[in-house]
């Protein structure tokens, strides 16, 4: 087992473990370890909400998340050597849930996935689906099934949703500015367009004081992904992979957590992959100003994984750009496109017996392929959503006998 550079007690918060991580970005906040080039080392992590969510049949804890403590990332990590302009090639080796253990945190055995309520940040379909709602998944070694989705057993495409290196103090002030500009075109909107620096809830590793109350009132929040990476939710950056990415401060400062056991492409739910704490096993080197010889100036790239399932057989499913119930037309929006996708692919499943929030949570956090498939025919956007046939016990292809309707039990509501 390689080293293991950055412990979690998984009994314990993030604040309480010997060396804390930390939930913004911020260029101050001090490094956890240093590693050399050509280190192979493993880094454990809390997951996202730091123990928020429970393994039962309630979803009020979905519904009452404090996301101001949210992400909760491993890290810093130095790379020595590592200076602004250079590229951080950083090869996954493994990843997983916590090893051997099962338990009350995620991550030990279960994980989970959950529709946020629009209140509270929302989902892709929160119009559609505007309460929050949870499925709780257990683990059997790649595969996972839920007591909340009968009928269902799928391997999963193990990924961190998230990972990074710091911005520079200039890259911050400008993230800042111009997501408070998007912010200030309609301040009152539910959910916001963004999440402007926060200092409720800030941990900056060791710092305090002072230096702390810094970060809180300049630190990015960790939801959206930026140039130097951050929550890209990429399915397909899995075992094997091999990211590339753009180093802004000295030493690198990568950074990172939001393990997901499975997701779907678009995590549509919001919280919509299977959430899990575990560890993940890195390589890391460097190329010397490999932004420009590469011209990786805005965002990293990466090399995929070729560790994933093979599913052969797909129900596909076709979204324009057309509100069809006011009978609007958005011109070449992928977006509107995409959102219709799904809501097809919802009400297919649903003539099977799930309801429309099982459906919603299952695309989520299978193995689903979303892709752009037009965006030359005017006027219409065109995306499509592929949903594995194999992972239901039942047939769902179109017959003329019609769809085998039965109880499919319910998920996890709010009260």
């Amino acid at each position: 087992m390689p080293e293991v550079v950055f412990s979690v007690d998984q009994a314990r918060s993030m604040r309480e473990q010997s060396v804390p991580g930390h939930n913004r970005w911020h260029p101050d906040i001090p490094a956890a370890a240093t590693v050399r080039p050509g280190a192979e080392f493993r880094v454990e992590c809390r997951e996202w909400t730091d123990g928020q969510i429970g393994n039962n049949d309630s979803a009020n804890d979905v519904r009452d998340v404090d996301l101001a403590p949210c992400h909760m990332l491993s890290g810093p990590i130095a790379v020595e050597g590592a200076e602004p302009g250079d590229l951080l090639v950083v090869d996954i080796l493994d990843l997983g849930p916590v090893p051997q253990a099962t338990g009350s945190a995620p991550g030990e055995g279960w994980g989970y996935t959950g529709i946020f309520s629009k209140q509270n940040g929302g989902g892709f379909l929160t119009d559609q689906f505007p309460d929050a709602y949870k499925a709780i998944w257990d683990f059997h070694g790649q595969q996972a099934t839920s007591r909340h989705m009968p009928g269902v057993r799928f391997t999963g495409i193990t990924h961190p949703g998230l990972f990074g290196t710091a911005p520079s103090a200039d890259l911050l002030a400008r993230w800042n500015a111009r997501e408070q500009a998007l912010i200030d075109t309609d301040p009152d909107r539910v959910p916001p367009l963004a999440l402007p620096p926060l200092p409720e809830g800030v941990l900056a590793g060791t710092l305090t004081g002072e230096a702390l109350a810094k970060v809180g009132a300049e630190g990015a929040r960790t939801v959206p992904p930026r140039e130097n990476g951050g929550n890209h939710d990429i399915k397909n950056l899995t075992r094997g992979s091999r990211v590339f990415y753009p180093v802004h401060t000295p030493g690198a400062l990568l950074s990172g957590g939001d393990l997901h056991f499975s997701q779907g492409d678009g995590e549509i739910t919001f919280c919509g992959a299977i959430e899990m704490g575990g560890f993940i096993d890195f390589h890391v080197d460097l190329i010397k100003g490999g932004m420009e010889k590469y011209g990786v100036t805005t965002n990293p790239v990466f090399m995929p994984g070729n560790v994933e399932p093979r599913y052969s057989e797909f129900m596909t499913f076709i979204g324009i750009s057309v509100d069809h119930g006011t009978n609007t037309n958005y011109y070449n929006d992928a977006t509107v496109a995409f959102r219709n996708a799904c809501l097809n692919a919802i009400e297919y499943l649903k003539s099977f017996g799930y309801s429309g929030e099982q459906a919603y949570l299952l695309l989520g956090a299978a193995p689903i392929e979303g892709r752009v498939s037009g965006v030359v025919d005017i006027p219409n956007a065109c995306c499509s959503l592929y949903l594995p046939t194999a992972i239901f016990d039942f047939d769902i292809r179109p017959t003329a006998e019609g769809p085998r309707r039965a109880d499919r039990g319910r998920c996890a509501v709010s009260s």
